[in-house]
């Protein structure tokens, strides 16, 4: 899946749009490389979104296969990792 979808399908954002603009921007990483949009994300890839209040790390658990996942199973497909 790709990274804009997975952002957005997960609920770490709201849009796909604004996904797309995040990574066209250059603030997402996928495990400390900068990512293009069109790059996959594999479970277990660390992805690093560095916000101006600060970067924060996110952890492939699953890969969703619907368009959007419920917020109350968000835990199951990523973990927001301390740094």
């Amino acid at each position: 899946m790709r990274i804009d979808k997975w952002l957005s399908a997960v609920n770490v954002v709201k849009r796909r749009t604004v996904a797309q603009d995040m990574v066209k921007s250059g603030v997402v990483f996928i495990n400390k490389i900068k990512a293009k949009p069109s790059k996959d994300v594999r479970v277990g890839d660390k992805i690093t979104i560095e916000y101006l209040k600060g970067a924060r790390i996110y952890e492939v658990l699953q890969i969703p296969t619907t368009k959007t996942v419920p917020k109350s199973a968000k835990d199951e497909y990523v973990l927001e990792i301390d740094n």
